[in-house]
């Protein structure tokens, strides 16, 4: 398999409340909400970087597209990674994160292998980790 990952799509119980939280409160590019006029079509991308979106998509309409059962979510299934380029963006965005409605669950801190990180989950329980890593270079 070639890699090519283009979308995320994070499964939401309300796709307005995650369209503002993650456009108005986080500030990520998006057009709103596209697909309503169809039965389970209503969704919302965001552009993260070239070749790359994040889409929030009903918990119901994804288990009915895949044909799946609606599970209790959790949030330790995984984790979405933001990199940025030094401790202060660290501390800016966990704020930005804490101002448009998410719970600090790890607040920003030294990490045991150089780093600087903390964790925060999005309305609906999405796990966010908000990461400097003094090895990686940041555009």
């Amino acid at each position: 398999m070639k890699p090519r990952i283009t979308v995320i799509t994070l499964g939401v119980d309300d796709v307005e409340k995650a369209l503002h939280f993650y456009r108005d409160g986080l500030g990520l590019p998006s057009d709103g909400i596209v697909g309503k006029e169809f039965e389970h079509g209503a969704v919302a991308f965001f552009d993260l970087q070239p070749g790359l979106r994040l889409a929030v998509w009903n918990r119901k309409d994804i288990a009915y597209d895949t044909k799946l059962n609606k599970t209790m979510p959790s949030p330790t299934e995984f984790t979405i990674g933001h990199n940025a380029g030094s401790k202060a963006e660290v501390d800016e965005v966990m704020q930005q994160a804490k101002t448009a409605g998410a719970v600090i669950t790890v607040p920003p801190h030294d990490t045991f292998w150089g780093g600087y990180s903390g964790y925060f989950q999005d309305p609906d329980g999405h796990l966010w980790e908000v990461v400097w890593n003094p090895q990686w270079e940041m555009e």
